[in-house]
C-alpha cells in the first residue's frame, strides 16, 4: 500500500513507500540543463509509482564547477526550488532535491527561514512533501577538503533536516557527512526511518562509497538512500553506484555509473521491528 492513494499527511503510518534515488547526468555549469534531466527524472519515477524521489548533491550546477557557484546560486524562494516544488505537486510525489547552492542573502531577505550566515553561499537539501510543502532544510555541514574549493566557497549548515512525511520519517545528510557518524546519531535520536544522502562522489573512492553508506545503516538500524550523480568533470569522475539499503546494511537496490533510477520499497514498520529484534541503540553508553 502506497501513501500516495488516499491517504494524506499523517495518515499513512503503517504504509510502505517506494523511494528512488535519482542518478542524474549532470553536465558542469550547465543549470538549465541539469534542472531539466532531474525534473524528467523525477517525473519517470512517479510514473512509475515512486513516493519520494532523492537527487544527487548539486544536482543544478554540479558539484566540481566551482568557478560557477556564485554566478548560479539562488535563494530558497528562486525558480530552481519552486519549479521542484511544483513537480512534487504536480506528480503526487515527495521530492528531496538535494543539493543546490542557495544563496544564503536571498533567502533571508525573500523568506523567513533561519539562515546560518546572512552572507555567503551553502550546500543546501530541501525535502518536499507530496503536496509540494516545503518540510525540511539541510546545509550541508561537513565541508569537504581535501584539494576541493568547497570549504572555501561555503558556509556550513548548523541545524538537521529531519521531516514526517505522513508515516515515515526522513532525516538528509550530504556527501562527505557520511564519515562523521555522530550526526547520525542526532538523527536516530530525531526518530528517523531512512536517512536520504545526496552525493557527488568521485573516483577513486569507490569502496568508501560502498562501505559507509552502508555501515551507517548498520549502525543506526534504518534505511539509508544513497544517491549519486552521473558525471565526468574534467580529472574528476562520479562513481555513480546510488544505493539503497535497509536497516541490515542489505543492498535493496543499486546501480553502476550510467543515469538510472534506482528503487526500493521501504517500510517504517520494518524498522521498529529490525531494533526490537537486535536492540543495539538501547545499549549505547555516554562517557563522561
Amino acid at each position: 500500500m502506497s501513501p500516495r492513494t488516499d491517504a494524506g499527511v499523517g495518515d499513512a503510518d503503517t504504509d510502505t513507500w517506494t523511494v528512488t534515488c535519482a542518478q542524474v547526468s549532470l553536465e558542469g555549469a550547465d543549470v538549465d540543463g541539469n534542472v531539466e534531466r532531474a525534473v524528467a527524472a523525477i517525473e519517470r519515477a512517479a510514473d512509475r509509482g515512486s513516493d519520494l524521489v532523492v537527487l544527487p548533491e548539486m544536482f543544478t550546477v554540479g558539484y566540481f564547477a566551482f568557478d560557477s557557484y556564485a554566478r548560479t546560486a539562488e535563494s530558497l524562494a528562486g525558480e530552481t526550488m519552486t519549479r521542484m516544488a511544483a513537480v512534487a505537486a504536480d506528480h503526487d510525489c515527495a521530492v528531496l532535491a538535494g543539493t543546490f547552492v542557495e544563496d544564503l542573502a536571498a533567502t533571508a531577505a525573500e523568506t523567513d527561514a533561519a539562515v546560518p550566515e546572512t552572507d555567503g553561499y551553502a550546500n543546501t537539501a530541501v525535502l518536499f512533501d507530496r503536496t509540494g510543502e516545503r518540510r525540511a532544510i539541510y546545509r550541508k555541514h561537513h565541508l569537504f577538503g581535501y584539494g576541493s574549493a568547497e570549504q572555501d566557497l561555503l558556509t556550513p549548515g548548523e541545524s538537521l533536516g529531519v521531516a514526517d512525511l505522513g508515516g515515515l520519517t526522513v532525516g538528509m545528510t550530504t556527501c562527505y557527512d557520511l564519515r562523521f557518524p555522530e550526526l547520525y546519531r542526532d538523527l536516530v535520536d530525531r526518530g528517523v526511518d531512512l536517512v536520504a544522502v545526496p552525493s557527488a562522489w568521485p573516483y577513486p573512492r569507490v569502496e568508501h562509497w560502498q562501505l559507509l553508506p552502508r555501515t551507517r545503516a548498520v549502525e543506526n538500524l534504518c534505511y539509508v538512500a544513497a544517491a549519486n550523480g552521473s558525471a565526468e568533470f574534467g580529472d574528476d569522475r562520479l562513481v555513480g553506484r546510488s544505493t539503497v539499503y535497509d536497516p541490515w546494511g542489505t543492498p535493496l537496490a543499486s546501480s553502476g555509473e550510467e543515469p538510472a533510477l534506482v528503487t526500493a520499497e521501504v517500510d517504517p514498520e520494518r524498522v521498529r521491528e529490525v531494533r526490537d529484534e537486535f536492540p543495539a541503540l538501547q545499549d549505547r553508553r555516554h562517557p563522561n
